[in-house]
């Protein structure tokens, strides 16, 4: 039995796709170095460092004190993220003269879809809205100052031009 069309059509890229992908990559700085990954299910558990082991200096001799790190176990759900980009067949054959406009819609639309993933990924929080997936700020713990935020003393204060010192 022949490759079917609707078979055949599974393994080819359709060509306006691929180019907003490429379009929302190359205009991202933030897409263009995370590393994606296919996941098969509705969602990414993955652990997340809690606490480093101890370290110290130790004299020969010593008895060394044992110490572990601690983790917390995380679910990344998928979301989907994205928006419709219609043009009116009329308007496509009348108005396309000097600018294709099924072009100009789809590369704002993509866009607009990358400048809304960079902000959901730094700041978005799933608390608030459901739909979205939690950001970095979120995921990063940046009400103490820690080795994963750089922050004004133990409180994690916001850093201020006054409190950098050029020497």
């Amino acid at each position: 039995m022949a490759l079917t069309l609707a078979e055949a059509s599974k393994l080819s890229n359709d060509m306006l796709l691929q180019g907003v992908v490429e379009t929302i990559v190359k205009e991202s700085p933030v897409l263009q170095v995370l590393p994606f990954i296919e996941i098969v299910g509705n969602g990414l558990t993955y652990n997340q460092e809690n606490s480093l082991p101890g370290i110290d200096f130790y004299d020969v001799g010593d008895t060394w004190t044992e110490s572990t790190p601690t983790f917390d176990q995380k679910t990344a759900n998928l979301k989907i993220m994205g928006g419709d980009a219609d043009v009116d067949n009329f308007l496509k054959a009348t108005r396309s003269n000097i600018q294709d406009l099924e072009t100009s819609v789809v590369e704002l639309k993509a866009k607009a879809l990358k400048n809304k993933f960079e902000d959901v990924f730094i700041y978005g929080d799933a608390v608030s809205n459901a739909k979205q997936f939690d950001g970095l700020r979120k995921l990063i713990n940046t009400g103490t100052a820690s080795p994963q935020v750089i922050a004004a003393g133990a409180s994690g204060a916001t850093l201020t031009l006054s409190q950098c010192s050029i020497s």
